[in-house]
């Protein structure tokens, strides 16, 4: 057994004792995370409650252009520079970085990723991290657990002239995965078989 694979050598998983929870709200208006983002942040809470990970979200930074004075809401902003991805951490001594995107369809827009996080993800690759996608297939309901050499190819061919987007019936079956019960994203499942893949 590898040293990553030790590192993710988890006791039981974290989803199989769900402890009833209320789901995050938020005002409809204004700037705000997704659902499927909320669902991450409440899963890296309960993984680190468990001290299986410590993955934060990292804030797009913005400036606020326009202000809604009595609710204390930007109502207007734009983004400072670019951001590089979503989620920056360490599950059991593996550094990981990922994005979470969602798609209403089965095809995913290669638009909804920028080249800087592409090149982001590579670089955190050379320094033995472990980078990915998590997309959320909304119309089908599953996720995909992307690997960041996936997703360069699929990248490459667009740079190159090809298809701007991916097809669901092109993505490897074995990374895709359920919801998992209730409100977490049991990605670590995934992120294990990336390592173990990795040898």
């Amino acid at each position: 057994m590898t040293h990553k694979e030790e590192a993710l050598a988890l006791p039981p998983s974290p989803w199989d004792h769900r402890e009833e929870t209320d789901m995050p709200a938020w005002n409809s208006r204004g700037l705000r995370g997704s659902a499927f983002e909320e669902r991450i942040n409440l899963t890296n809470e309960k993984l680190r409650d468990r001290g299986l990970a410590l993955v934060q979200k990292i804030p797009t930074p913005i400036t606020p252009i326009e202000m809604d004075k009595e609710h204390g809401h930007i109502t207007l902003a734009y983004f400072d520079k670019k951001s590089t991805v979503d989620y920056v951490g360490v599950v059991q001594g593996v550094p990981v970085c990922f994005d979470a995107k969602e798609s209403a369809t089965d095809t995913f827009a290669l638009s909804n990723v920028h080249e800087h996080q592409v090149k982001f993800m590579e670089d955190f690759e050379k320094q033995d991290g472990v980078a990915f996608l998590l997309i959320s297939f909304t119309g089908s309901g599953r996720l995909y657990y992307m690997r960041s050499r996936e997703l360069k190819v699929f990248w490459d061919r667009a740079q190159s002239g090809g298809r701007k987007s991916v097809r669901a019936d092109e993505l490897d079956e074995e990374y895709f995965f359920g919801q998992g019960d209730g409100l977490v994203i049991p990605y670590l499942e995934m992120l294990q078989k990336d390592l173990e893949e990795r040898e």
